[in-house]
């Protein structure tokens, strides 16, 4: 399962920027409230849930799909992106079913994947609208959200591989059972989530530390068949 930004492309050279502003210019709007402490609650509500929109849904009545629509709309997104050369051919040379598994919405991950040319390499890409139940929108890292992806694939957590940049989501996901690749070559070396983001050393739960896809397809990972 591969994450979407800043592991499958560099989202923090311009895309990651522009959603952030996006992100706080949406919620100074809606909320009524000042910049500092938009973005206050942008990055604690990311730091709390995994993502932005789950605080603003619950603490605030957002509408979710208009918030996703309004802070991943791309009319260039061509000219944003950056990704490694020859990603199909590092994707291939890994074993087993590839997924996409990303806290963006649909439209925008779909249209990333095609930009770069990778979409047709995963069995699925599964969005923040695939995420939540009945009772709840969900994101990463989520255990619940989790558990009900491994079933509905029927997967077993010990054969799942989560190829990621966020560290809170490989150290949760680990406890799960997943085994774990931290991708840190997008990392900018401190971020607005403070050391989460840092790219030094390799923590416990990370079971390979990667600079880049065309690394990883260098290291020892077995699927299950």
């Amino acid at each position: 399962m591969f994450d979407l930004d800043n592991t499958l492309h560099h989202a923090s050279h311009a895309i990651f920027p522009r959603i952030n502003a996006g992100m706080t210019a949406y919620i100074v709007e809606r909320l009524g409230i000042e910049v500092d402490l938009a973005n206050h609650l942008r990055v604690e509500y990311t730091r709390r849930y995994g993502a932005t929109l789950l605080g603003l849904v619950r603490h605030h009545g957002v509408d979710a799909h208009d918030f996703l629509a309004a802070v991943h709309d791309f009319p260039d997104l061509s000219a944003l992106l950056r990704a490694e050369r020859g990603l199909v051919r590092h994707l291939r040379a890994l074993p087993g079913r590839k997924y996409v598994l990303t806290n963006g919405p649909r439209d925008y991950a779909e249209a990333i994947l095609r930009e770069i040319g990778i979409s047709h390499v995963f069995e699925r890409c599964i969005s923040i609208e695939q995420m939540r139940d009945r009772s709840a929108w969900r994101a990463k890292p989520d255990p619940k959200m989790m558990r009900r992806l491994l079933a509905r694939e029927r997967l077993r957590a010990a054969h799942v591989w989560l190829v990621e940049d966020t560290r809170s989501h490989l150290k949760n996901y680990r406890a799960q059972g997943l085994r774990t690749v931290w991708v840190t070559g997008y990392l900018p070396e401190k971020s607005g989530l403070g050391a989460t983001n840092r790219r030094s050393g390799r923590p416990h739960y990370v079971d390979i530390k990667v600079q880049s896809l065309k690394t990883l397809k260098k290291c020892p990972i077995r699927v299950a068949r």
